[in-house]
């Protein structure tokens, strides 16, 4: 698990997916991304596929990390695995999925907010979490409040990140990651923009990287 921690820390961004139509649209993407410096995607489960888009980038790009996102079953869980998904996340803390994976050795980022999800996440042995949804709970203000009474907890924050706000989240300690869909959105994946996404990794790994010096 601290192996995929770091490689997500490491990069910096977590592009979350949404995919209509994997079949057509998972290898190019991938593509797009790991051109871009972000060999990571986070493919959520709210779309029918999520498995096939997995199983492809995995196979066409076995330089990137992919992970299953919105999982809310232990179904879903061994349906990500078995295509190939590294890492699992979660809009919430679920005590069944969340130790589910810990007993498999399958990393999982649960979603968590509050100081007694922090302490739920900490029994199982979790380092880094989902900070879901980030604007909407209090953004950078709240993570830097939790942060004071659990220093051992990094998070990445999910919702309503973007180009603009991207430096001060990732800038704060407690950050090792942000994810988002800005770089993904519906509109560049379906009209085949995939030169845009490119540049959008690019901008957003020099902000990273600023950020960091």
């Amino acid at each position: 698990m601290k192996n995929v921690d770091k490689r997500i820390a490491d990069i910096g961004v977590v592009p979350v997916i949404k995919l209509a139509n994997p079949g057509r649209d998972a290898e190019p993407l991938a593509g797009a991304l790991c051109e871009g410096g972000v060999p990571v995607a986070e493919v959520t489960f709210r779309a029918a596929g999520a498995e096939k888009a997995i199983e492809t980038m995995r196979r066409t790009h076995p330089e990137i990390l992919v992970g299953a996102g919105t999982v809310l079953t232990t179904e879903q869980i061994d349906k990500a695995v078995s295509a190939g998904a590294q890492f699992i996340v979660s809009p919430g803390f679920d005590p069944e999925l969340v130790g589910y994976c810990v007993e498999r050795d399958i990393p999982v980022y649960p979603g968590c907010t509050t100081p007694s999800e922090y302490q739920a996440a900490i029994k199982f042995g979790l380092e880094v979490l989902k900070f879901f949804p980030a604007e909407q709970s209090g953004g950078i203000a709240k993570i830097k409040a939790m942060s004071a009474p659990f220093p051992m907890v990094k998070v990445m924050p999910t919702g309503g990140i973007s180009l603009k706000n991207l430096k001060e989240y990732i800038s704060c300690k407690a950050v090792c990651a942000c994810g988002g869909s800005y770089m993904v959105t519906a509109d560049l994946i379906e009209n085949g923009r995939f030169g845009e996404i490119t540049d959008l990794c690019r901008r957003s790994v020099e902000i990273v990287k600023e950020a960091r010096q």
